[in-house]
């Protein structure tokens, strides 16, 4: 008997009839003789309508204490389905109990909207499944030490789903979604793109930072720190098929690198739309600047993704860094009225119109050439590269938003993509 924990998008979730095909997959599994660990996510659309009435109500930014509601507005949607999935699955004769984050409890940090998880009490769950129970668990959210509801942010169910699983050392961790695991790229931009029996956790884990919706990027780090067992599967197969058989398909996400994977210089085309680039310019080229730039930005809770500084010029410099879209605005806020000002910047300009394309693969460890491949048919296309960042098996170019799909597809067929993925099959 092993102990497996599924989780399952807001699409599976997305109707009562859905609804039921999750409760009989899961049902086919506890027959199997495992015991099951269920984090579904609220159903597809819910949260976002929840925080649309928020905002019809407090349309301005909001302010700390408002974030605290934001997080008490949205964890209903998760309350809902791990009730009805609970009625489902006694429904077809599987014991079954459902419980929010906060009953658990998984402890988190007091971040609001972005709260990260610092422990998870396991014993309640535990005591559940040794009486024959399906425990079914709210993802994307936790409670702080101040009793307070938090969540995680956007694909937080992915990371409690994959927390528990860690918590609980669990046999493995299926996430269930709406696509039949990991591809090249997006089939939506590039048709011929192959889906990827297995890939690296470390190309997973690039490959999610980059931009790929598949896993979100919290829950990869999860799993590669404690080792967490993961694949990537889709719930819209039949909810009847083999056992063994849905054991086997969608992507696994190994921890080991075997030599058909390192046949595969890459493995995959990640891009990003959600990005704004920011420039300071005329900023004093010394010691701390970059501190005193963008220390203020981290001490706002605002992620920073790539980053140029400049060649000095008589002692001034240009500095540049994308965020996130969403925090476009908030940022430039920022630095016009307190960063530039403190620096003596001569002027911040910003551009919420671009986009970051990148290439994975842990064969780029091994073949030289490969960004520069990348250049050149970039260049062929007409491209124009704005900003570039690298690590050992990935590079990542910004560019302007209106080339992506352009460059994906470029870039997709420059590296062979569709044959490097038919031969892992």
């Amino acid at each position: 008997m092993a102990l497996i924990v599924h989780k399952y998008g807001g699409t599976s979730m997305g109707s009562t009839e859905r609804i039921r095909n999750v409760a009989r997959r899961v049902a086919k599994w506890v027959r199997a003789g495992h015991q099951l660990v269920v984090v579904p996510s609220a159903m597809s659309g819910e949260t976002n309508r929840l925080l649309g009435l928020a905002k019809e109500l407090q349309p301005e930014m909001p302010g700390p204490a408002a974030m605290r509601e934001l997080d008490a507005i949205a964890a209903t949607g998760e309350q809902v389905s791990v009730g009805l999935l609970a009625l489902a699955l006694q429904s077809e004769g599987v014991a079954a109990v459902s419980y929010g984050g906060w009953q658990v409890p998984i402890r988190t940090d007091s971040a609001f909207t972005k709260a990260r998880i610092q422990s998870i009490d396991d014993a309640r769950v535990r005591a559940d499944l040794a009486a024959g129970r399906v425990v079914i668990i709210t993802g994307f959210q936790g409670l702080d030490d101040a009793g307070n509801v938090t969540t995680l942010g956007r694909g937080g169910s992915d990371t409690s789903a994959v927390a528990v699983a860690a918590a609980m050392k669990a046999d493995e961790c299926l996430i269930y979604t709406d696509v039949d695991g990991v591809y090249t790229t997006d089939p939506r931009i590039v048709p011929e793109a192959k889906r990827l029996h297995t890939i690296s956790f470390e190309e997973m884990l690039e490959m999610a930072s980059l931009g790929s919706k598949v896993l979100q990027i919290r829950s990869v780090e999860f799993a590669g720190k404690y080792r967490v067992p993961l694949r990537v599967l889709s719930s819209f197969t039949p909810w009847d098929i083999p056992l063994d058989e849905e054991a086997r398909s969608g992507t696994l996400i190994t921890f080991e690198e075997d030599e058909k994977m390192e046949q595969a210089v890459v493995s995959g085309i990640a891009f990003n739309r959600d990005e704004a680039k920011i420039t300071v310019m005329g900023v004093p080229d010394k010691p701390g600047i970059a501190y005193q730039i963008l220390g203020p930005v981290a001490d706002a809770n605002i992620d920073i993704d790539v980053i140029i500084q400049n060649v000095s010029h008589d002692g001034k410099t240009d500095f540049s860094f994308t965020v996130h879209r969403n925090d476009f605005a908030r940022t430039m806020d920022l630095l016009k009225n307190q960063v530039g000002p403190a620096t003596g910047a001569a002027q911040v300009l910003g551009d919420p119109k671009i986009c970051k394309v990148s290439i994975v693969g842990i064969g780029m460890r091994s073949h030289v050439g490969v960004a520069s491949n990348m250049f050149r048919t970039l260049s062929e296309e007409g491209i124009n590269i704005q900003m570039i960042s690298t690590s050992e098996i990935k590079t990542s170019v910004v560019i302007d938003e209106k080339y992506m799909e352009l460059a994906v597809r470029a870039l997709h067929k420059a590296f062979g993509l569709d044959a490097e993925a038919a031969a892992q099959a």
